[in-house]
């Protein structure tokens, strides 16, 4: 059941995460050139709705990481507790900055480009953390369930 589970957390992280960092890394390029551009405005929105609906099924990395844990009895070390609190803080970072900055780039036609360096900058952050879970789920410090 480990193995189901811990098969099914990656690739809900690769296939969903993934998506959410390149699209939304990709979106301030796009949203930046949308007042020009009609194409431009086009994939703006496109790569909205895929950080949107992706950051939906997104719950599932965390779900199926937490019940992996459980089953693996290391819930309380340390490297997992700061793997669930970077991931919320990523969670947090998309739901509450991320999104909401897109749309309001999708919305207004003037000062674009500060929100776009603003939005850049919050994605990046957003990557950054998700970097930082991936390498402590490979390495985990401390583990003594072997590496």
């Amino acid at each position: 059941m480990t193995k189901l589970l811990l098969s099914i957390h990656v690739l809900a992280a690769m296939l969903v995460i993934g998506p959410i960092t390149v699209a939304a890394s990709m979106f301030p390029r796009y949203a930046k050139q949308a007042p020009d551009s009609d194409r431009a405005a086009g994939i703006a929105k496109l790569l909205h709705r895929i950080c949107r609906g992706y950051a939906v099924a997104g719950i599932a990395v965390p779900v199926f990481g937490l019940a992996t844990g459980a089953q693996l009895g290391v819930l309380t070390d340390p490297w997992l507790i700061i793997s669930i609190v970077l991931t919320a803080i990523a969670a947090a970072i998309l739901v509450m900055a991320i999104l909401p900055a897109q749309r309001r780039m999708l919305g207004e036609a003037e000062d674009l480009s500060a929100t776009a360096k603003r939005l850049a900058m919050l994605t990046g952050i957003f990557n950054v953390l998700w970097v930082i879970v991936v390498v402590l789920m490979i390495v985990r410090p401390g583990s003594t369930t072997g590496a």
